[in-house]
């Protein structure tokens, strides 16, 4: 299982979240570029990175920070306002290796066919955010009212290889996974699936491990001193 670090960007800075919250927002680095050689030093080889203020009202003002955290060398995947052709063609521009779609993958199906038709099934991913069992979008902030389920089978049936699952009531609570859902989804679709939120230990890492996922993401654990990182990407296995 790969093992993602994750870096939260708002206004430049190395940001946490809870539950999605735009009211929690809290600074927990501080240096975007320093915090990836960190996760570098440490053996993890791949960065989950979310861009809030994409994510929020589709500004893509941490564009150099970006760049510059991908000339480390870790192979980043980035989500966030990513919600055009145009808006692809950008984030690759700076080095990142596979864009995640969100909000647009509900809004705008066939856009998510055409990115995967274009650049390849390798490099695109579809993040599905979760409360309840049902699908947000624009930051969390609004319900699309479809269940994650059925959602990730349409994805699928686009194209689309790889998923990232969010439990939002998990995220940023160092609460432990959602391993029922994450389970569900697993069996529900062929998908690679990442599991996000909610991981407090590296326990909770072996434990969704052994459900066979694609990888992990490692947030606020790793911030807050929960979590072992190099022990976390060594149990992972090959990277």
């Amino acid at each position: 299982m790969l093992i993602f670090p994750a870096i939260d960007l708002k206004d430049g800075q190395v940001v946490r979240l809870y539950k999605g919250s735009f009211d929690t927002v809290h600074r927990v680095a501080e240096s975007p570029v320093e915090t990836a050689r960190t996760f570098c030093a440490a053996g993890a080889r791949y960065l989950h990175m979310v861009d809030l203020d994409g994510a929020k009202d589709g500004t893509r003002k941490n564009a150099a920070i970006v760049q510059a955290v991908a000339d480390v060398g870790l192979n980043i995947e980035l989500g966030g306002g990513i919600r055009s052709m145009a808006d692809l063609e950008a984030v690759f521009a700076l080095g990142v290796w596979r864009a995640v779609i969100g909000s647009a993958a509900v809004s705008d199906p066939d856009f998510v066919r055409e990115a995967v038709r274009k650049y390849g099934p390798e490099r695109i991913a579809v993040g599905i955010d979760a409360k309840d069992g049902l699908v947000r979008t624009a930051g969390w902030v609004e319900n699309a009212g479809l269940d994650y389920l059925e959602f990730a089978k349409q994805m699928e049936s686009i194209g689309v290889k790889y998923i990232i699952f969010t439990d939002i009531d998990t995220d940023g609570m160092l609460s432990g996974p959602s391993f029922g859902r994450l389970e569900a989804l697993q069996k529900a679709v062929a998908c690679s699936i990442t599991a996000s939120g909610g991981v407090s230990s590296n326990e909770d890492l072996r434990k969704l491990r052994d459900l066979g996922l694609y990888a992990a993401i490692v947030g606020k654990a790793w911030y807050a001193g929960h979590v072992d990182l190099a022990q976390a990407v060594r149990e992972g296995g090959p990277q």
